[in-house]
C-alpha cells in the first residue's frame, strides 16, 4: 500500500483491487445517513433573502444536496427539523410546518433525481430506479406544543423519526442541557412513546439526557435508535453513548448512526480513520448489526479531514475495506441496520 499526508495526517491509499472492491460494494449498498440539518440552509433568510442553498444546486457551501448526494453514493438521507434555538421556542410549530413545506417543494423541484419516502418499500424502489430518497424526522420535541395531536398530524404530513429533544427540557423528557434537572421521562413521554409505537414512528435517543435515556430502555418495547450519536470511551462527550447505552441499544435491536462532528469523534483532530475508529470499537462490542450512518452534515461546522461533504461519503467504505471488513457487515454499517429498524418501525 501507499501511504500519504494529507495535512500532515497520515492517509492510506488503497491498493487497486482494493480501490475497485470499495466502489462495487459501495455501489451496491443501500447507503442511509439518519441525520443532516440541511433544511435549514433551503430556509428563507432574513430580510426576505432568498434561502442560503437550493437541493438540486450543487454548493461549494456547507456539506450535502443532491449531487453530493450522487457523488457520494448516499441512497437514503434522514432530514432533520431542527426549531429549538433556545428554550422554550414561542414559534416552532411555526418553523417545523415552513420546513416541511420546504421538504416536499425542495422533493417536487428535484424529483427526477430523489423522492420523499415513508418505508423501507419506497426506499428500496427509489434505489431500484437510480433515485435517492429523503425521509423527514424532527430533532426535538418543541413544534409538537406537548400534544399528541400535533404528533399524529405530523406523521400524516410523513414524519418518521422523532427525538423528544434537542438540549432542553420539553413537555416529554429532558436534554442533555437540562444538567440539573434531567429526570425520568414524563408521562406525556410514556404516552408518545405509545403513540409513535401504534403509528409506526422510529423514537430518537440522540440529545436525550442520560437519565432520559435509561427510562427509554426501561419502557420502550422494539427497537430505538441514536440517529448522531459515537463512543463515549473513544471521545468523552456528553452526546456520545456509554458502554452500557450501546449495549441496551442492542438488547432493543437498534442502531446508533456515526456522527461526524469533529468533537464527537476525537480531542486531537478528526479524519476518516478516527471515526471508523468508533466503528471498530463498537463492532468489538457489540457487534455489527448495530452500528451505522448519522453524519449531521450542515450542523457540524468544519467537518472531518475525508469526510469534508456528503460526496466523500465512499471513504468510510475504502477505509473499512483496508481494516479488513467483511462485505457483509460493511453493507450493515452503510445503511442495511437502519433499514432493519426502519422496516421493523414503520407502517
Amino acid at each position: 500500500m501507499d501511504v500519504m499526508t494529507f495535512e500532515g495526517i497520515v492517509m492510506v491509499k488503497l491498493s487497486k483491487r482494493q480501490e475497485a472492491e470499495a466502489m462495487r460494494i459501495h455501489g451496491e449498498a443501500l447507503v442511509v445517513d439518519t441525520h443532516c440539518d440541511t433544511l435549514m440552509e433551503f430556509m428563507p433568510q432574513r430580510y426576505g433573502q432568498p434561502s442560503a442553498r437550493k437541493l438540486g444546486q450543487r454548493s461549494d457551501k456547507g456539506h450535502l444536496d443532491l449531487p453530493r448526494m450522487k457523488e457520494g453514493g448516499v441512497d437514503c438521507q434522514t432530514f432533520a427539523m431542527y426549531t429549538g434555538r433556545r428554550e422554550g421556542q414561542p414559534d416552532a410549530l411555526l418553523t417545523a410546518m415552513q420546513m416541511t413545506d420546504i421538504f416536499y417543494r425542495e422533493m417536487e423541484e428535484n424529483e427526477e433525481g430523489i423522492v420523499p419516502v415513508t418505508s423501507v418499500r419506497e426506499i428500496l424502489a427509489a434505489k431500484e430506479v437510480g433515485k435517492c430518497s429523503g425521509l423527514l424526522s424532527i430533532e426535538g420535541g418543541e413544534p409538537l406544543m406537548g400534544d399528541l395531536g400535533v404528533l399524529r398530524n405530523f406523521y400524516k404530513l410523513g414524519v418518521r423519526m422523532l427525538s423528544f429533544t434537542w438540549n432542553w427540557r420539553t413537555p416529554f423528557a429532558d436534554g442533555q442541557a437540562a444538567s440539573r434537572t434531567e429526570s425520568k421521562l414524563t408521562d406525556l413521554g410514556v404516552k408518545a412513546i405509545e403513540e409513535m409505537d401504534r403509528l409506526g414512528m422510529v423514537l430518537d435517543t440522540s440529545h436525550l439526557s442520560d437519565t432520559c435515556f435509561w427510562d427509554i430502555a426501561d419502557v420502550k418495547k422494539g427497537p430505538f435508535i441514536a440517529s448522531h450519536s459515537n463512543s463515549r470511551v473513544i471521545c468523552d462527550h456528553k452526546r456520545n453513548l456509554t458502554d452500557d447505552m450501546l449495549q441496551a441499544l442492542t438488547d432493543h435491536g437498534g442502531v446508533t448512526g456515526m456522527n461526524f462532528a469533529p468533537d464527537f469523534i476525537s480531542k486531537d483532530g478528526a479524519t476518516v480513520e478516527k471515526l471508523v475508529d468508533h466503528i471498530d470499537y463498537i463492532v468489538k462490542r457489540i457487534g455489527p448489526d448495530h452500528v451505522g450512518l448519522g453524519s449531521d452534515f450542515d450542523g457540524i461546522g468544519t467537518p472531518p479531514v475525508g469526510l469534508e461533504d456528503a460526496s466523500k461519503m465512499p471513504n468510510i467504505t475504502r477505509e473499512l475495506v483496508r481494516r479488513g471488513y467483511a462485505e457483509e457487515d460493511i453493507k450493515k454499517i452503510l445503511g442495511g441496520n437502519h433499514l432493519r429498524v426502519l422496516g421493523q418501525v414503520l407502517k
